[in-house]
C-alpha cells in the first residue's frame, strides 16, 4: 500500500443529459478510461448523478412517479456500472441512484470495487425535497457502512448526511483514512453548507474528506432546475499537510456555460494516518465530551 491514493472526482454537468442508459453508461465508462489512465484508483461523481436519465423519461410522466422510475433504469444500470469498474480496473461511486427496499425508495450510493463487490450506503439524513409526497418522495437509510478500499477505511456521507454532527459523532471511533461526499446543491448557500461541514469533518475525524456536486440542469427535470457546486478535497490542518486543510477546491458554477470541473489528485492518506496515530498538534483522538455537564444559567 502507497503513502498516497490517487482519487478522481466528476462534478457531473447534468445540461448534457443523455439518449438512452446505454448512452449514459458509454460516456461513464470513457471517463472511467480516462481515470484509469491517469493512474487514479477511485472515480467520485454527485449526488443524483443519475437524474441525467430524465433526458430519456417515458412522456407524460407526473414528477410523483419519477422516483420509481429512475430506480427502475437503476436496476439495468448497475451491471453496466459493475462492468465499467472490472474493465477499467478502478473503483467506481456513480453518484447516488433512487433504489427500492422494503416498499419505498432510498437516495442509495454505490460504491463499486475494481472485481465489481460493490458496498451500498443510503442517505441518511433526507431534505425536506426528499420528504415531499407532491414530488420526490423517499425514505432514510439505516445503517452506516465503514469498509476498505486498497486497505483505507473509508465511509460514503451523501450530501445532507456531512452536516449533521451525530453522524460525525458516530464515526469518531472509527479511525477513518477517507470520507466520500456526493452531493447536489441548488444554491451557493446549500454547497457552502456542505462544503464547509465537510471542511470541519476532516478536522474533526483526522481523515480526509472529498466532496463532489452535481452542476447545470438535467433535460427532463421537474425538480431542479439549477444546481451549483465543484469539486474539493479537504485534510486535517496539520503543519505536514500545508498548514490551510484544503488539498483541492474548484470554482463554484452552475455550469450553464458547460463547465464540468474534473480533478485528478494525490491524497496523502498515509501521512494522514501517521499523524492521527501520533495525535496531531492538539487533537486529542474522538474525544466524546464525558463528564461535560450543560449548566443553564437563570434570566
Amino acid at each position: 500500500m502507497t503513502d498516497s491514493f490517487r482519487l478522481a472526482l466528476w462534478a457531473v454537468n447534468l445540461g448534457r443529459g443523455a439518449a438512452g442508459l446505454d448512452d449514459w453508461l458509454a460516456r461513464v465508462e470513457a471517463r472511467a478510461r480516462e481515470v484509469a489512465a491517469a493512474g487514479a484508483r477511485l472515480l467520485l461523481m454527485p449526488e443524483y448523478a443519475s437524474e441525467a436519465w430524465l433526458g430519456f423519461k417515458p412522456a407524460g410522466l407526473p414528477p410523483t412517479g419519477e422516483i420509481a422510475w429512475l430506480a427502475g433504469v437503476a436496476e439495468a444500470a448497475l451491471p453496466g456500472l459493475q462492468g465499467i469498474a472490472e474493465r477499467c480496473g478502478i473503483a467506481l461511486l456513480p453518484g447516488t441512484i433512487p433504489w427500492p427496499v422494503a416498499g419505498g425508495f432510498r437516495n442509495r450510493a454505490w460504491l463499486i470495487r475494481p472485481d465489481g463487490r460493490s458496498v451500498a450506503q443510503d442517505k441518511l439524513c433526507l431534505t425536506p425535497f426528499e420528504r415531499d409526497p407532491e414530488s420526490w418522495t423517499l425514505t432514510p437509510g439505516d445503517r452506516l457502512r465503514i469498509f476498505s478500499l486498497d486497505g483505507w477505511r473509508c465511509a460514503v456521507l451523501v450530501c445532507l448526511d456531512v452536516e449533521m454532527p451525530a453522524i460525525a459523532c458516530l464515526l469518531a471511533t472509527q479511525q477513518l483514512d477517507l470520507v466520500l461526499v456526493p452531493s447536489m446543491t441548488d444554491a451557493m448557500s446549500g454547497q457552502s453548507r456542505v462544503f464547509g461541514c465537510a471542511r470541519a469533518r476532516a478536522i474533526e475525524l483526522m481523515c480526509a474528506v472529498a466532496c463532489s456536486g452535481v452542476v447545470g440542469s438535467a433535460p427532463g427535470s421537474t425538480q431542479n432546475p439549477r444546481n451549483v457546486s465543484g469539486n474539493a478535497v479537504y485534510l486535517p490542518c496539520e503543519p505536514a499537510l500545508g498548514f490551510t486543510g484544503v488539498l483541492l477546491a474548484t470554482p463554484v458554477t452552475d455550469g450553464c456555460a458547460g463547465e464540468e470541473p474534473f480533478d485528478v489528485v494525490d491524497v496523502p492518506l498515509g501521512t494522514i494516518r501517521a499523524i492521527r496515530a501520533a495525535g496531531g498538534e492538539v487533537w486529542p483522538g474522538a474525544w466524546s465530551a464525558a463528564g461535560v455537564e450543560i449548566e443553564l444559567e437563570g434570566s
